[in-house]
């Protein structure tokens, strides 16, 4: 039996009176592919902002590779390994997937990106 990477239990979003994630419970295994569906509004980006360290969550935990996750900016879940790409008005037309990929992810020195070495993160 395949371990859960990672888990998000019962984790909830207020903003104000407004419920944007209602205990949202979700187990992800190594290999899976997710989708997270919802009309406009219901909370898809506000919960994968909440996984990336953009927001934080007003009630319950989430656990990645078994240890609890209080990601104070998305810069932890970058070096946890979490990375996210952003709806396609945040990416750079010009740019290829896998550049659009990595621009939060830069391993760099002095302004130059080490493409060989994010690619092997």
């Amino acid at each position: 039996m395949m371990q859960n990477i990672l888990v998000l239990d019962k984790v909830t979003k207020l903003y104000g009176d407004f419920v944007a994630n209602d205990n949202v419970c979700i187990n992800f295994k190594k290999g899976e592919i997710h989708a997270i569906l919802g009309e406009n509004g219901a909370g898809k980006t506000t919960l994968m902002k909440i996984i990336y360290g953009i927001h934080r969550p007003d009630g319950g935990q989430i656990f990645l590779r078994g240890r609890e996750l209080k990601l104070k900016d998305s810069s932890e879940s970058i070096r946890s390994g979490i990375g996210m790409v952003f709806q396609h008005f945040m990416l750079i037309p010009k740019f290829t997937a896998v550049q659009n990929i990595i621009l939060g992810y830069e391993d760099s020195k002095f302004g130059f990106v080490n493409y060989d070495r994010v690619k092997k993160k």
